[in-house]
C-alpha cells in the first residue's frame, strides 16, 4: 500500500500561539488518520485469512478475501449517505472557496469564447451585408440597362401609332382623350405588379392600354387573361 500522506505536527506539538493549524494541515491529518485506519483493518483481514488457509491455495484465498473486502466496502459507501471529510467550518470554508474558484475560472473560458465567437458572427454579418449590397447595386445597375435595351429595341420594332408626329389618343365620345401606352410601359406594369403582389398578379385593362399590344402579348404567351375577368390580365410567369 502506498505511504500516507507527511502529516502536519500534531495540536500536542504546537499551541495556537507557535504553530497555527490552518484547514489545510488539519485536513491533511484527517486523511492520513484514515488512511492509517485502512492500513489496519487490511491487516486484520489478511491475518484472519492467513491463520485459516491451506498452503497450496494461500494465493487464490487472499484473493477471494480481498474481492469479498471490497464487495462489503462498496456495499456500505453505496448504501450510507456522503459524509463530510471534517466538520471544521474553516476546512470547509477552504474548500468551498477552492471549488468557487475553479468554477469561476471556467465560466470566464466560456465567456470567453464566447464573446470570441459573437464578435466572429458579427464580422461575418457586417460582410455578408457588404455582399449583398454591393449585389444589390449590381442588379439595379443590370435591371436599368435591361429597360434601356428593352425600351430601344420596342420603341423601334413595336411603336405606337402616330397622327401628325405625335402618339395617338383614344377619344370616346364626349370623355377627354387618353394617351396610350408604350409597350415597355405596359410590360414595366404587368412586371412590377407580378412582383409585388405575387398571389394578385393581375392588372385591369383601361383605354391607354393599346388593343393590338394587348393581343400581340396573349397570342405569343407572355400574358394570360383572368379565367373568369376578360378586362384584366397577367404577365407569364416565366421565373417559375
Amino acid at each position: 500500500m502506498a505511504e500516507p500522506i507527511n502529516a502536519a505536527p500534531t495540536k500536542a506539538e504546537c499551541t495556537s500561539e507557535l504553530c497555527p493549524v490552518d484547514a489545510k494541515k488539519e485536513l491533511l491529518m484527517e486523511c492520513n488518520n484514515i488512511w492509517k485506519e485502512l492500513e489496519q483493518c487490511q491487516s486484520k483481514i489478511m491475518l484472519l485469512g492467513i491463520e485459516t488457509l491451506l498452503k497450496s491455495d494461500t494465493k487464490l484465498a487472499l484473493l477471494m478475501l480481498q474481492w469479498k473486502a471490497l464487495i462489503v466496502d462498496y456495499q456500505e459507501c453505496h448504501e450510507r449517505s456522503p459524509e463530510t471529510i471534517s466538520t471544521n467550518p474553516d476546512v470547509l470554508l477552504e474548500l468551498g472557496n477552492e471549488e468557487l474558484q475553479k468554477v469561476k475560472n471556467d465560466l470566464e473560458k466560456v465567456l470567453s469564447a464566447i464573446c470570441s465567437k459573437n464578435k466572429q458572427l458579427e464580422e461575418d454579418l457586417e460582410r455578408g451585408l457588404e455582399e449583398l449590397h454591393k449585389k444589390m447595386l449590381q442588379l439595379k445597375t443590370f435591371k436599368k440597362e435591361l429597360l434601356s435595351a428593352l425600351g430601344e429595341f420596342l420603341d423601334e420594332h413595336f411603336p405606337l401609332p402616330q397622327d401628325n408626329g405625335s402618339a395617338i389618343k383614344r377619344n370616346f365620345s364626349s370623355e377627354p382623350a387618353v394617351e396610350l401606352l408604350a409597350l415597355q410601359d405596359i410590360l414595366e406594369i404587368l412586371i412590377n405588379k407580378l412582383m409585388a403582389t405575387p398571389h394578385e398578379p393581375y392588372v385591369t385593362i383601361n383605354e391607354s392600354f393599346w388593343p393590338p399590344y394587348i393581343e400581340l402579348l396573349l397570342r405569343f404567351g407572355m400574358a394570360l387573361r383572368h379565367p373568369e375577368d376578360p378586362n384584366r390580365m397577367r404577365l407569364e410567369a416565366f421565373h417559375k
